[in-house]
């Protein structure tokens, strides 16, 4: 039960690290262009879905890889 709590936790920080990663990468696009006058609100909650999304994929594949690489001893 203990390796379970300890799995949540590891994952709860990786999600939270891609998602800042992930974050710091985005505010490097100019989207200002793209942001009709008066919908900076829209385009901040985007930004952020946007970011979840990204970060989501690639925690999730970080996730799996350290997950599959832990089961390669059953292998044998």
């Amino acid at each position: 039960m203990e390796d379970v709590g300890q799995q949540a936790i590891v994952s709860i920080v990786i999600h939270l690290f891609f998602i800042a990663i992930t974050w710091w990468a985005l505010l490097a696009i100019n989207i200002d262009p793209l942001i009709k006058k008066g919908k900076i609100v829209q385009a901040r909650l985007l930004m952020m879905l946007i970011t979840i999304a990204i970060a989501s994929a690639v925690s999730n594949f970080f996730l799996d890889y350290l997950n599959f690489s832990r089961q390669i001893p059953y292998m044998f």
